[in-house]
């Protein structure tokens, strides 16, 4: 008996703790129909990983899962969170729960996008549904914002492997809606975090999984161009925080190093961080903590090097 009201008494001084830090929520990323859909029968599945929960393919009704920390915690920042796989699943566990409880431990709202994946038989046309959803996502946390505890001018897309490439396509097609936006809410994220991203499209560049599921087996050269997203970057490019491994063997280093220098010609401010070894996803080896402190900091431009006092 006295051993239950120990644990009874723990529950609860912990949970307020808890909650404060994990306010989890899952909300539609659409309050009312989904756009570019077509009556499908396709059914959402969960991939299992070694026995547990690793992520879901088949997706096709969105989402957003709110990991915000409590009100007088919150830094005002949000990162919106786009899981890779190939544009065939989502490795939503280890790149988004982890790293969205990440972000919510330091202050930051962590906020899972859990985005159709591009299928024919689904979308009137694939290649734009995962980029709507990438929009609406940002769209709602804006619009959010107050509620949330949020800064509208501090939302960021992150993105990697595949959610790399959907994160720079956010990053770089903001100016034109695929999505109703009536109020004229700016599509803009205000900054970029791509791990080791897939960003051309380009035949000597592309992960040929990524584009065959996106644009399909054989696409025109023009669609090819629009979704080489080292071709789309302008002087109103989101700053940017890149980082890949020299031996990646599934996504080449190339894609992060070619994205760097167009945003170099275009004086985007860019942080890049290119490590030997590895291989992809090298950073999910690590816990969360050894490399993505430094990315805190680089979010609240708290580095003295690239940042003045008065901007911290």
């Amino acid at each position: 008996m006295r051993e239950a009201m120990l644990r009874l008494c723990l529950i609860v001084i912990c949970l307020p703790f808890c909650l404060a830090i994990f306010g989890q929520q899952v909300v539609p990323l659409y309050p009312n129909s989904i756009p570019n859909a077509r009556p499908y029968t396709m059914k959402e599945d969960s991939l299992l990983w070694n026995g547990s929960f690793g992520g879901f393919r088949n997706v096709s009704i969105p989402s957003l899962e709110l990991y915000l920390p409590a009100p007088e915690k919150a830094s005002g920042e949000a990162v919106i969170i786009c899981p890779g796989g190939g544009y065939m699943v989502e490795a939503y566990r280890d790149e988004g729960i982890a790293i969205a409880r990440y972000f919510a431990s330091r202050g930051i709202a962590g906020i899972i996008l859990k985005y159709r994946l591009p299928s024919d038989s689904i979308m009137v046309d694939k290649t734009i549904g995962p980029l709507q959803d990438a929009q609406q996502a940002i769209k709602t946390v804006r619009e959010q914002a107050a509620t949330w505890h949020i800064k509208a001018d501090k939302i960021g897309v992150m993105g990697f492997s595949a959610g790399g490439h959907l994160a720079a396509t956010a990053g770089t097609h903001f100016n034109k809606a695929y999505i109703p936006n009536p109020g004229g809410t700016s599509l803009r994220p205000d900054f970029m975090i791509l791990v080791y991203p897939v960003i051309s499209m380009q035949d000597d560049l592309t992960h040929a999984g990524s584009r065959s599921f996106l644009l399909g087996e054989k696409p025109s050269a023009d669609k090819k161009v629009f979704f080489s997203n080292e071709r789309q970057v302008t002087k109103n490019t989101p700053r940017t925080w890149l980082t890949h491994t020299g031996d990646d063997s599934v996504v080449t280093v190339k894609n992060s190093l070619v994205f760097y220098e167009a945003l170099q010609q275009n004086g985007i401010e860019a942080e890049m961080h290119v490590y030997p070894r590895g291989d992809h996803g090298f950073v999910l080896a690590f816990p969360a903590e050894k490399w993505m402190a430094r990315l805190v900091d680089w979010i609240r431009k708290a580095d003295p090097f690239t940042s003045k006092p008065w901007e911290k």
